[in-house]
């Protein structure tokens, strides 16, 4: 299993997600966490990450899981075709449901612990790998599932990692991650993480966790 998982995109640490990935090469662009947002704003988004991709000399195509919905054996058999998979920030709640719409849950799961597609995601798209979205709440909003989905929210996240992620934190004087400013989403989240007892790791917008096997490392 291979998963890089950061704040903002690759973070400070490119390098290590190209190798992660096995260099460039064929990566599908799941972006629908911006599912929510105005028409232009959710194209404009895609641009921003596709452009970094192709400076790198990946050929990023994007994947719409909205365009599966019902069909996971379709989805199946167009993410087989890609050796990575990149999946942008947004809302975590929409992410996931339209993961569950499209059966997207159950087929990264096989690819993904099959070693068969290297799965990197920010921000939303690392959220959304923890066992719960539980704090989540205190920066994305679950009411905008509803409306823009069709189902309700789910609060169960892919369970890739034992931990939930606070992305965007600030970095403290030594870069690691830091939560003293009580208004922020960050604190916000860490606090609720903590109230029902959930697992967390914080994350700089330079930061990456990066798993390998069963090796975990935060970059």
């Amino acid at each position: 299993m291979r998963l890089f998982l950061s704040s903002y995109r690759f973070g400070a640490h490119v390098d290590r997600f190209v190798d992660l990935v096995g260099g460039p090469g064929a990566v599908a662009v799941i972006a629908n966490a911006a599912d929510a947002w105005p028409v232009r704003a959710r194209e404009s988004a895609v641009v921003s990450d596709v452009v970094p991709l192709r400076k790198l000399g990946f050929a990023p195509t994007e994947v719409d899981l909205r365009d599966y919905v019902g069909s996971p054996e379709r989805l199946a058999d167009t993410l087989s075709g890609f050796g990575a998979v990149w999946v942008r920030g947004g809302n975590t709640f929409v992410l996931r449901a339209q993961l569950a719409r499209s059966g997207g849950d159950a087929v990264l799961g096989a690819l993904i612990r099959d070693g068969r597609l290297t799965y990197a995601g920010y921000s939303a798209g690392a959220c959304v790998m923890a066992p719960s979205l539980i704090g989540i709440d205190s920066a994305d909003d679950p009411d905008e599932v509803a409306p823009t989905c069709g189902i309700e929210p789910r609060w169960d996240g892919l369970g890739f990692v034992d931990f939930s992620i606070v992305p965007h934190c600030a970095s403290s004087a030594d870069g690691s991650a830091d939560t003293t400013n009580p208004g922020s989403e960050a604190a916000r989240m860490v606090e609720a993480c903590r109230a029902a007892g959930v697992r967390y790791r914080m994350l700089t917008d330079d930061q990456a966790i990066v798993v390998d096997a069963d090796a975990t490392a935060l970059l």
